[in-house]
């Protein structure tokens, strides 16, 4: 519960601090002192978003601080664990907003995002403002309103969590078969490409390997005379090279032992010799490979041929480029094949999934039916004692298309007057219904909601008297076991409170600020009677006052 709220340099507030009692908190004040400005600076630490044009001294910061009690509320030491803040006994909520826009938030002097303190927020304080009754009209709010009835928590989230699942399966799935549709398109040409470079069945490099060897036998005839003419010269000719060397060769010998020169050389051209007939023996050899094949070479500007459409076709210029595509179109048309196992395995899980899902969401809806009566009918008598003793709401639940929420579609219907015809709510009621009616629904979910604080913000507009009372006293009941804090105009309502604070505005120098205090029971008795009468009260207003508070 909230226990101290600190703000200091928002709007027309210089510093105000509150201590709140853990029951009822009643604030009053005439209107334009403030009250709705220490709403709006509570709003701030917890997650509304914040505005430069709130900072009374632009020289200055705006800090607005809020210790909170954690000992009630459930989920708040998981909250404080998931996100590696320091669990203590008591929470400090802090917002800061610098002069130039920059506002940070802070969970026990820890920096948080925003979304982190809203999120804290949400477990410790529920915020009704005047405008916040539109939200009875609203789907959402109703299916929570027999969602915190039903008291299953578990099973909700053991819903979504099915329901999630299914939709990913389900996503997945139609991905798949999509993809399984554009594939087919494909497939019949990607097959025949795929046929055609089978066919061919090329080796790595082999085009490349091919178009040399072609090179090769275009000039075999050419190769061979060149051969033919070197082997005359070294073996052949009248005198040839070979002979004439080792003729030269056992000459030089001769004289090798007379000169010691002579020798080396002679070694040389017995060297020469041994090299030139070494090549010679290899020319031949190469003469004997290097063959004029016709039908060879007719074979290779076949193969040639084909692999240079294929080239082409493809935009490739390498025989391994085109093997890289052979193997993709392979490897696609095999998982073609694969994700037809894959899509009906996907198919069991989906449909399993669902199956679990429609159970679940059976559940989900026996149970806000189971509590949907009772909740009618502790309506009715709350709202015939808050002055609408004509007034009845019934819950209307309608199947439709699962989502996250269940497979229901919830409409609180609503009959201010016995009329005989139950209308959507948000059609028929007004704002003073919606007032009273928001106000009967709270009552009855917070306990199943376990918030430990509820504020009012002006949710008594439109009522009056003994309504008035009846308001009061439910909100005095609530407080059981929660703390409220209201702001309200209505002297019945004042008359129950705890705590009971002023607001007023106050003039320092050339400015004005706002300032509150918590009353005494001389000054609640003033102050109530002042709502009943006027500025100055009557001996009667007093009297009505003073029985307000201890009645």
């Amino acid at each position: 519960m909230l226990q101290h709220l600190h703000i200091q340099n928002y709007a027309i507030i210089d510093d105000l601090k509150i201590e709140f009692s853990d029951r009822l908190n009643i604030i009053t004040g005439e209107t334009g002192a403030g009250k709705s400005i220490l709403m709006g600076a509570l709003g701030l630490i917890l997650g509304d978003r914040a505005d430069t044009n709130v900072l009374l001294n632009r020289e200055k910061k705006c800090c607005i601080e809020g210790v909170f009690s954690k000992a009630t509320a459930p989920g708040i030491s998981d909250f404080l664990l998931k996100n590696d803040l320091e669990n203590e006994s008591e929470l400090l909520l802090r917002r800061e907003i610098a002069s130039n826009g920059k506002s940070r938030a802070f969970i026990n002097d820890t920096p948080v995002s925003l979304q982190q303190i809203r999120e804290l927020a949400a477990l410790l304080v529920d915020l009704h403002r005047q405008f916040d009754t539109l939200a009875l009209g609203e789907a959402d709010f109703q299916r929570e309103v027999l969602d915190a009835l039903t008291r299953q928590p578990e099973l909700l989230q053991q819903y979504r969590t099915v329901f999630h699942q299914w939709a990913s399966y389900k996503k997945e799935l139609d991905q798949l078969i999509a993809d399984e549709a554009q594939a087919a398109k494909e497939r019949d040409y990607q097959q025949y490409l795929l046929d055609e470079l089978n066919a061919l069945a090329l080796k790595p490099m082999e085009l490349e390997n091919i178009d040399q060897e072609l090179t090769v036998l275009n000039n075999a005839g050419n190769i061979q005379q060149t051969i033919d003419r070197i082997s005359f010269l070294l073996r052949d000719a009248e005198t040839p090279l070979l002979p004439q060397l080792k003729q030269s060769t056992l000459a030089l010998q001769s004289y090798a032992s007379l000169l010691p020169a002579l020798a080396s050389l002679s070694e040389r051209l017995q060297s020469v010799h041994i090299e030139l007939g070494d090549i010679a023996d290899e020319l031949q050899k190469i003469k004997d490979q290097c063959q004029v094949d016709e039908s060879r070479t007719d074979f290779i500007n076949q193969r040639l041929s084909d692999g240079y459409k294929l080239y082409k076709k493809h935009g490739v210029k390498t025989t391994n480029e085109l093997l890289e595509i052979q193997h993709a179109l392979s490897t696609t048309l095999a998982n073609a094949e694969k994700k037809v196992e894959q899509r009906v395995a996907l198919e069991k899980s989906t449909e399993e999934s669902r199956q679990a899902l429609v159970k679940l969401a059976d559940r989900l809806s026996t149970e806000r039916k189971k509590v949907a009566p009772p909740f009618e009918n502790e309506v009715k008598r709350l709202l015939t004692r808050v002055g609408m003793p004509n007034a009845s709401i019934q819950v209307q639940i309608k199947d439709s298309k699962a989502n996250e929420t269940g497979a229901d579609q919830i409409d609180f219907l609503f009959d201010a007057n016995q009329s005989g015809r139950m209308e959507p709510l948000k059609k028929v009621a007004s704002g003073g219904e919606l007032s009273r009616l928001m106000l009967c629904i709270k009552s009855l979910v917070a306990d199943s909601i376990e918030l430990p604080t509820l504020i009012f913000d002006e949710i008594d507009t439109g009522i009056s008297g003994e309504a008035a009372r009846q308001v009061g006293m439910i909100m005095k009941e609530m407080t059981a076991t929660r703390q409220l804090i209201c702001i309200t105009h209505q002297p019945q309502i004042a008359g129950k409170a705890d705590a009971h604070f002023w607001v007023y505005k106050e003039a320092s120098g050339s400015t004005i600020h706002t300032g509150i205090r918590r009353l005494n029971e001389e000054e609640r008795i003033k102050a109530i009677a002042s709502m009943l009468s006027g500025e100055e009260p009557t001996a009667a207003a007093l009297a009505n006052a003073r029985e307000l508070i201890h009645s």
